[in-house]
């Protein structure tokens, strides 16, 4: 059992550790007003992956501090009204430069989301706001990047552009060292009767001139044919991506939710949450996420953030 546990969270624990040779991540804390979002930030701060500013109702977070015994005497807190209060001054911290990463607490995802996607005083760029898992899935070699399925709910082909590029962006912040990407589907040839067979293939020439940029694509790839050798081979699929895909995008929210949700529940997987296409990137966990699983989404926010200042560098020089 110990040996399975460590094979399991070998991926999440090489991000932590590669996290915590960088600054720690200045990050806004949405209300943080139970214990598992309270003590997921205290936690993070501990390792040195984020430098948390509580942010919300100030008797509330430190009564449940009380409760259960969570030191959070050493972190700045931002006294709010209520969670929508709280997501707006998490957001404003962020567009004063106080804050490189906002962190989900307790609070709707919705309510969230809503202030960070304001037209007028959000955090909105050109490139649209996607959701990506990044799993730790026991049998596969590497880590393994899913979007969107939790943001996007019907994505059109151009969102899926953003969704795509957004995942790239992020497999490079991630180290990965070469980004395979399948475009996932029921089949692996194009159907006119399947629109998602005729995005792929419309993706996979847009990557070819040059539209997406950072990976190797392929699709449309049934699951099996994306992420296993022996199946891609029995249909002679021969590509640098079949069998080997490392990001996989999938036809809408539903068929990502499940899939990941799959993974998590069948093969033992964990599923760590970012947001992206945002100014900064958005840690959202679940109160069923283990203690690793936190730190992880912590680290992924903080090589991003480190990602993003090493280009802005090169580009001021």
């Amino acid at each position: 059992m110990e040996i399975a546990t460590q094979i399991r969270h070998e991926k999440y624990e090489r991000l932590v550790a590669e996290a915590r040779r960088l600054p720690a991540l200045a990050t806004a804390v949405v209300h943080p007003c139970d214990q598992s979002s309270l003590e997921g930030a205290v936690d993070a701060a501990r390792l040195g992956l984020i430098k948390p500013i509580l942010v919300g109702p100030t008797q509330r977070i430190r009564k449940v501090a009380s409760e259960f015994g969570i030191d959070i005497s050493g972190f700045t807190l931002v006294d709010t009204e209520h969670s929508q209060a709280s997501a707006k001054r998490a957001v404003d911290l962020v567009r004063e430069g106080k804050a490189e990463a906002l962190m989900k607490g307790s609070l709707h995802t919705d309510e969230l989301m809503g202030e960070v996607v304001k037209t007028d005083g959000g955090l909105r760029t050109a490139r649209r706001i996607s959701h990506c898992f990044i799993m730790d899935v026991p049998s596969h070699g590497e880590p393994l990047i899913i979007t969107d399925a939790a943001v996007n709910i019907a994505p059109t082909m151009a969102d899926k552009v953003d969704i795509l590029q957004n995942a790239i962006d992020l497999a490079h912040a991630l180290k990965f060292q070469e980004v395979r990407v399948a475009i996932l589907s029921a089949m692996e040839t194009v159907n006119p009767k399947v629109p998602s067979t005729i995005e792929a293939g419309a993706l996979c020439k847009m990557a070819d001139r040059g539209q997406i940029t950072g990976a190797i694509l392929d699709g449309p790839l049934a699951l099996d044919n994306a992420i296993s050798l022996e199946a891609a081979a029995i249909k002679n699929l021969t590509s640098p991506v079949a069998g080997r895909a490392n990001v996989i995008l999938v036809p809408d929210l539903e068929a990502g939710n499940m899939l990941a949700k799959s993974l998590t529940f069948l093969a033992g997987a964990d599923a760590a949450g970012i947001v992206l296409g945002a100014r900064v990137p958005i840690i959202l966990t679940s109160r069923a996420d283990s203690v690793l699983t936190r730190l992880a989404s912590c680290a992924v926010a903080s090589l991003i953030a480190e990602d993003r200042r090493i280009h802005a560098a090169k580009a001021v020089s």
